[in-house]
């Protein structure tokens, strides 16, 4: 109810009145029906901005982060974002990773639409990076078919670090489902996942423009950062997560 009442009454008319966003490719999305729409990640906005948009609800995978923060802001951020259909995501890699996807598998399961960042964090600088598996797992684990949404502007809007948004026009470009289903008995193999994995950002790149780099977003941050490389950068899900899903598992990132 939240949710509905948030996108349809109070907060989505006063951003589509001051933000005047521009959609293309609307109807690639299914109006029933288990789907995953898998979006390049510009901005912290891109969570709003594109559920805003979409008719059904979207249930996206977010960074663990915002679910554990402490005092009152922390825990008001933990309250919106479980009421606006977004599910903690925990990008450590490993086992932590694999029992988040199943949160989302069960999104899925349940035929609804999965929201996820296949890059795993917003982009440093503007650019599209690899994109881990855990989107093609998913995608091939559930037998359902992928819509990318490329995010156009976003990032003009509310770059890393800036709470407050500048006021100006956004995009977005969905574009026609992607079908997997010719891959679904390969669905365990590591080279298949890697395989849907770039077909998804080939597609994003050709959506929104931007320049590819062969490299995890995390790993360039960390080195932007004068930090070394740390494991947890570049890690993927150990994991295929069960079909049946697993409503307590703890999902997903911006």
């Amino acid at each position: 109810m939240f949710y509905w009442v948030m996108k349809r009454i109070f907060l989505g008319p006063v951003l589509k009145l001051l933000f005047r966003p521009w959609v293309k490719g609307l109807d690639n999305i299914p109006a029933e029906g288990a789907a995953i729409i898998a979006s390049n990640h510009l901005s912290f906005s891109d969570s709003i901005f594109m559920p805003l948009m979409v008719r059904r609800p979207v249930v996206f995978l977010a960074k663990s982060e915002y679910f554990t923060g402490t005092g009152i802001k922390g825990r008001l951020t933990a309250l919106f974002f479980r009421l606006t259909n977004q599910l903690p995501m925990d990008r450590s890699g490993g086992a932590a990773s694999a029992a988040s996807l199943s949160a989302g598998m069960d999104v899925l399961t349940h035929g609804g639409l999965l929201g996820i960042y296949p890059e795993g964090t917003r982009s440093p600088d503007a650019k599209l990076y690899r994109g881990k598996v855990g989107v093609a797992r998913l995608a091939l684990e559930a037998g359902v078919p992928v819509i990318p949404v490329a995010m156009i502007g976003t990032d003009k809007v509310q770059p890393i670090g800036k709470r407050l948004p500048n006021i100006r026009r956004i995009g977005m470009i969905f574009g026609e489902p992607l079908d997997f289903s010719s891959y679904q008995d390969q669905a365990g193999d590591r080279g298949t996942q890697r395989t849907v994995a770039d077909r998804i950002m080939l597609e994003l790149q050709r959506l929104s423009g931007q320049e590819y780099v062969d490299e995890y977003a995390a790993v360039v941050k960390l080195r932007l950062a004068g930090k070394p490389g740390e494991p947890a950068a570049s890690a993927e899900p150990l994991e295929s997560p069960p079909a049946g899903g697993d409503s307590g598992g703890e999902p997903a990132t911006h």
